[in-house]
C-alpha cells in the first residue's frame, strides 16, 4: 500500500483538510482527514472524472474541417462527409497511435478514464480484418500503453438511415449485421481478457438512424454493461426519426425501452421541455460534449431544466478537437447563460456553479462508464487528479471557490500536476510519462496522412 496527502480534497462528505489517502491494488482503501502528512503532499485533490464519450480517431482531423464545404450553409452533415473521406486512409497502426495521443491528452487534462464509443471496425472497403475485433484491440492496447482506464463500447451500425438504406463510402467501415456484431462484441471482450481489472465493456447502438428497432432490442439484450447511444443530436435527425417512427427520438426511445441508469444518451441537444423532464426521471446519464457540440453547431442542451428535474449528466470530448476537462464544464454553463441571458446558471443555494458542475461530471461519468470511481472514498478505484492552487488562476483559494477558479478563470490551465488511474501514476508534474514517445508516433502518422482532407 502507498499513500498520498492533500492539503484539501473533495470527498463525498464535502471538502476536507489534510487528507491522507491509502491506495492498494488500484483502489482507495483509506481516507483520513486532519491527518499528519504521509506520502507525497499535493495542494488540491479531486476525483478524476471519466470522459464519457470519445471517438479517438477523429483527433487526427482537428484543424482540417474549418473551411466552407460545397453547401453555402455548412453544417454537421457536410462535416460528416469530410470525416467519411478521411476514414479511407486510416490503418490499424494509425488508429493505435492516434488513440495513444488522445488518451495521453485526456490524462494530462485531468480525466482518469474514458468510455470509447468505438465504431471504426473494418478495412476501408468494409471487409473485416482477419481478427474481427482488430481495431477494438488497438484501442485497448492504446489505453494500456497510456494507463488510462477504459470502458470499451463497440458500436452497432447497420443502416445508413431510418429507411434502412445500405451503408456507403466511409460508413462501410462501421457496418455489421446483428449476427456479425455479436461475434465482434465477443471478440472485443476477449481483447480485454488480459487488461487491467478496471477495464470494462459495454455496448453502443449508434443511433435510431443507424439501428432499426429489432436490432436495438437485440443489442440491448446482448450486454449487461453500459448502453450508450447518440440521441436527438440534430434537427434533421429528429425529423427523419419522426417521419419513420411516428415520434421524436427521445419520445420514441422512452416509449419503447425501459431506459434506466445503465443508459447514457449522447448529446440530446434537441429535446422539448417534456422530453427533458422525462429523460431526467429515468436515472440515465445525459452524455454532453459541449466543445464538440459548439464546433458542429449541434445546439444547446436543456441543462438548467434537466438539472432542476434531478437529471444526471457527464461530459466527453467526442471529436477530440480540443481535450480540456475544465473547459467542457465552462462551455456547458456558458451555453445556458447565453440562451437564457442569465448568470451562474447551474448554481444552487448551497453549491457554487463549479461545484455543481464538477460533482455532476464526476458522478455522471462514473455511472455512464459502469466504473466504481468519481469519488474519493474507500472501495473506489483510485482515479485522482492533483492540482496546483499556487498560481495566478486559483490564487490559493479553497473549497468551491477553488473549483470556480479552476473552471472559469484558467479553465485548468497549468494546474493539473498529477493524475492516477486505478492507482497508476500516469501524469507527474503535469506531464504524461510517455509524452515524447507518443507525440513522435502521432506526428509520424500525421505526416503519412497528409495535411488536407480530400
Amino acid at each position: 500500500m502507498h499513500h498520498i496527502h492533500a492539503r484539501q480534497a473533495l470527498t463525498p462528505d464535502g471538502w476536507a483538510s489534510d487528507v491522507t489517502i491509502g491506495i492498494d491494488c488500484g483502489r482507495i482503501v483509506s481516507v483520513n482527514a486532519n491527518a499528519a502528512p504521509k506520502g507525497p503532499v499535493h495542494e488540491l485533490l479531486l476525483p478524476a472524472p471519466t470522459n464519457l464519450h470519445s471517438h479517438a480517431f477523429q483527433r487526427a482531423m482537428a484543424g482540417l474541417t474549418e473551411t466552407r464545404g460545397p453547401d453555402p450553409r455548412d453544417s454537421f452533415w457536410t462535416w460528416r462527409q469530410l470525416m467519411y473521406r478521411f476514414l479511407d486512409r486510416l490503418t490499424p497502426d494509425h488508429v493505435e497511435a492516434i488513440a495513444q495521443l488522445v488518451f495521453m491528452e485526456m490524462l494530462e487534462a485531468g480525466y482518469g478514464a474514458v468510455a470509447e464509443f468505438h465504431y471504426l471496425h473494418h478495412a476501408p472497403s468494409g471487409v473485416p480484418y482477419s481478427d474481427l475485433a482488430e481495431m477494438a484491440g488497438r484501442i485497448a492496447r492504446a489505453a494500456q500503453q497510456t494507463g488510462i482506464g477504459l470502458t470499451l463500447l463497440p458500436v452497432l451500425y447497420t443502416h445508413g438511415g431510418c429507411d434502412r438504406r445500405a451503408l456507403e463510402g466511409g460508413q462501410r467501415r462501421f457496418g455489421n449485421d446483428m449476427a456479425r456484431f455479436a461475434d465482434l462484441h465477443a471478440s472485443s471482450r476477449a481483447h480485454l481478457a488480459d487488461a487491467p481489472q478496471d477495464y470494462a465493456i459495454g455496448i453502443a447502438p449508434h443511433s435510431l438512424r443507424a439501428v432499426d428497432p429489432d436490432a436495438l432490442d437485440e443489442a440491448v439484450a446482448l450486454s449487461d454493461g453500459p448502453i450508450h447511444m447518440h440521441l436527438a443530436e440534430q434537427l434533421p435527425e429528429v425529423e427523419e426519426v419522426k417521419a419513420a417512427r411516428g415520434a421524436r427520438p427521445v419520445e420514441w426511445l422512452l416509449d419503447n425501452h425501459a431506459v434506466d441508469p445503465r443508459w447514457c444518451l449522447i448529446h440530446c441537444t434537441q429535446m422539448t421541455a417534456d422530453e427533458t423532464r422525462a429523460l431526467a426521471r429515468t436515472g440515465a446519464v445525459a452524455g454532453l460534449c459541449p466543445i464538440t457540440e459548439s464546433s458542429l453547431g449541434d445546439g444547446i442542451f436543456n441543462g438548467t431544466d434537466y438539472a432542476a428535474a434531478g437529471g444526471r449528466f457527464g461530459v466527453g470530448s467526442d471529436s477530440n478537437i480540443h481535450i480540456a476537462l475544465f473547459e467542457e464544464m465552462a462551455t456547458l454553463d456558458y451555453s445556458q447563460r447565453l440562451r437564457d441571458r442569465s448568470r451562474a446558471a447551474l448554481a444552487t443555494a448551497d453549491r457554487s456553479t463549479g461545484r455543481v458542475l464538477f460533482d455532476a461530471v464526476a458522478q455522471g461519468g462514473a455511472q455512464a462508464a459502469g466504473r466504481a470511481s468519481g469519488r474519493i472514498a474507500a472501495g473506489a478505484w483510485a482515479d485522482l487528479v492533483a492540482l496546483s492552487t499556487d498560481n495566478e488562476w486559483v490564487c490559493n483559494r479553497h473549497g468551491d471557490t477553488a473549483l470556480d477558479s479552476l473552471i472559469f478563470t484558467g479553465r485548468g490551465r497549468d494546474c493539473v500536476t498529477d493524475v492516477w488511474s486505478a492507482g497508476r501514476h500516469v501524469v507527474s508534474h503535469g506531464r504524461h510519462h510517455a509524452r515524447d514517445r507518443i507525440t513522435r508516433a502521432y506526428r509520424k502518422v500525421i505526416d503519412e496522412l497528409g495535411q488536407e482532407i480530400g
